[in-house]
């Protein structure tokens, strides 16, 4: 039987594990991910009441965490939004729908807490579908990753204006930090595979001006 409830101290250990299991190798030889899911629940900016996980049968297979981020228009107008991830799902069960659903839970929480949008970093085929699209907001320099995508919860809540995005603090990982932690771990096997090379591609692709 499917569930999805908040994450509870006891269960951290178990979705720390999970998600360096989703994310090892996958964008990069070894992860930081886990190591971001340690680190996050302790800062400000981290949103317990979005912190979910997803059970089968009272075994945890997937978990989401957002965090607070903000856009600042031209005007200098802050609105404060919501950022998500790690979303991660056990191996086993990738590709599966799970993902879908943790989310789809997760995005109906994020409306009941009265947040109006969410912007993330990923590959679009993996979001698209999930309602995220190309708004008029950029990093704060400008620019418009391709990987950068929005999702209006209330729609029209954007305006049609030029926001620019800053999220929160707890996102710039430490890369020797997060080796540091690693090392405290089970030994997993560093390699190189095809999914990097996707990923350096995607996360350095910049669009034209929206």
């Amino acid at each position: 039987m499917l569930n999805i409830r908040h994450e509870t101290p006891a269960d951290y250990q178990t979705v720390e594990d999970m998600t360096r299991a989703a994310f090892y190798n996958l964008y990069e030889p070894g992860c930081v991910e886990h190591y971001l899911v340690h680190t996050m629940r302790q800062h400000p900016d981290f949103i317990p009441e979005l912190d979910d996980v997803l059970t089968l049968d009272g075994k945890i297979i997937g978990n989401v965490m957002y965090t607070k981020a903000k856009l600042v228009n031209d005007a200098g107008d802050e609105k404060g939004i919501l950022t998500f991830g790690p979303l991660s799902i056990a191996p086993a069960f990738q590709r599966k729908g799970y993902g879908k659903q943790l989310l789809e839970y997760s995005f109906k929480q994020a409306r009941q807490l009265g947040y109006e949008t969410i912007v993330i970093f990923g590959s679009p085929m993996n979001y698209v579908g999930r309602g995220f699209q190309k708004f008029k907001v950029s990093l704060p320099n400008g620019q418009y990753p391709a990987a950068m995508m929005v999702k209006e919860l209330k729609v029209g809540g954007l305006g049609g204006q030029h926001w620019r995005y800053y999220d929160s603090p707890v996102m710039a990982v430490s890369e020797a930090a997060a080796q540091k932690y690693d090392a405290t771990l089970a030994p997993l096997t560093k390699r190189h595979q095809p999914s990097q090379e996707e990923f350096y591609i995607i996360s350095h692709a910049m669009l034209g001006d929206n």
